[in-house]
């Protein structure tokens, strides 16, 4: 282990954030970077720091799933700093860092109540006992169980890895058949630091409708929606994420029966402090929760929505953290979205060329994030496996929506096909 101060990035007298881990610098530099113009920020990262330094005070290099580690390294750096929260955007540690402000006496909702957003069985559960709304949803650790929870729900059904996000081993199963191999895709999803459980899948009642997601802060027990970010998926039977468009102004933001639901969730699971991304689908008989996530909306969602609303939902989160009242009023009315790009089948990249030359009046940034050599596949054998993304923001939605749309021929892939 080792604690590294750094020069600082914010005012001296900035409150301080312990920062819980740091990620993939393409998809995460821009919150390190926003949040630490209104805060000082200490790095406590599992892995050397790099991207990372001109952001921070300091780093410290550790096990961030080691609470008693983190503990006793967050106690060295109050004794220096004026530490005044925990903040985290990584999924794999949201648990841990609620562990970790309890312990210090931090800001932040109780270890168990994030514990309940994670693990999608016990939010379902939750939910029922509160007379929330939503779908059936069975716990089940074998195919054959798998099998006999589809039968007895009706088909289609949604067949999802119980603590994993971002869509990651969620397949639709439309027959009895294809209940097996959808088991197998969902029990197969992985991701660092994820926990795995006895039951590890769930096979849930199939939603229709259109899905969005709700990021928003929660300061005593109060939950305030900063953004509604409209989802798209693509990759049937699976549930790839493909794009996101956030309307400054959409009418979602003062949907009665949407944010009602919004508040039951949260104070039957008793999140009452923080951050989250909640998504549901907008069904004939009303909105449905499909999940919540205590943390921020991962995919740019954050960025988009400073993009259309002129407020940042990550420095907002930063504040809530800090255990401040966040100024969450929009300060423009426009619309902003991304596209993430897959290839058509499994291969390898060749090239990938940002076509400048082709951008439309909206287009913000068109970024390849897939160099030569890398392979691209697809679900189920991997998921996120993109190649690049456009983003479009801009007073005409239409314009902004054409323009992300044109992202193919803006990001272009030279692939060959994968040979194993």
């Amino acid at each position: 282990m080792a604690a590294t101060p750094h020069p600082q990035s914010s005012p001296t007298e900035a409150p301080v954030l312990l920062l819980m881990g740091s990620g993939d610098r393409r998809y995460r530099e821009y919150i390190v970077a926003a949040v630490s113009r209104h805060f000082r920020l200490w790095l406590l990262d599992a892995h050397e720091p790099s991207w990372q330094l001109p952001y921070v005070e300091g780093t410290s290099l550790l096990d961030t799933r080691n609470v008693d580690e983190l503990l006793a390294e967050a106690e060295k750096v109050m004794r220096r700093l004026p530490v005044a929260g925990v903040f985290t955007y990584d999924e794999s540690l949201v648990h841990t860092a609620a562990r970790l402000a309890e312990s210090l006496g931090l800001p932040g909702s109780a270890p168990d109540a994030v514990l309940a957003c994670r693990d999608k069985a016990t939010t379902r559960a939750r939910l029922t006992a509160a007379g929330v709304p939503q779908p059936a949803c069975v716990p089940v650790a074998t195919a054959a169980e798998a099998r006999g929870a589809a039968d007895a729900t009706g088909y289609p059904v949604v067949v999802k890895a119980r603590g994993l996000a971002g869509s990651l081993g969620v397949v639709r199963a439309d027959h009895g058949d294809a209940v097996e191999a959808a088991f197998t895709a969902a029990g197969g999803a992985s991701w660092p630091g994820v926990p795995r459980y006895e039951a590890d899948v769930l096979v849930e009642e199939y939603l229709t409708g259109p899905e969005i997601s709700i990021d928003a802060v929660v300061v005593d027990g109060v939950c305030t929606p900063t953004i509604v970010a409209r989802k798209q998926v693509g990759m049937e039977p699976y549930f790839e994420e493909t794009g996101h468009t956030v309307d400054a102004a959409d009418p979602l933001l003062q949907d009665s029966e949407l944010l009602d639901q919004l508040h039951r969730i949260h104070k039957a699971l008793g999140f009452e402090h923080g951050a989250t991304h909640t998504e549901f689908k907008l069904t004939p008989q009303g909105p449905r929760l499909v999940e919540i996530n205590a943390r921020l909306g991962g995919d740019f969602i954050p960025l988009i929505g400073m993009l259309a609303t002129g407020t940042d939902p990550a420095v907002a989160a930063a504040h809530v953290a800090a255990g401040l009242t966040p100024d969450t009023a929009p300060k423009a009315r426009r619309t902003a979205a991304v596209r993430f790009l897959y290839p058509e089948a499994d291969c390898e990249a060749v090239e990938v060329t940002v076509r400048t030359d082709l951008f439309g009046p909206t287009v913000h940034t068109a970024v390849a994030t897939a160099g030569p050599g890398t392979r691209l596949a697809l679900p189920p054998r991997a998921y996120m496996n993109r190649y690049g993304y456009v983003i479009a923001v801009g007073d005409d939605h239409e314009q902004v929506t054409a323009d992300v749309d044109a992202a193919p021929t803006l990001v272009e892939l030279r692939s060959r096909p994968l040979t194993d």
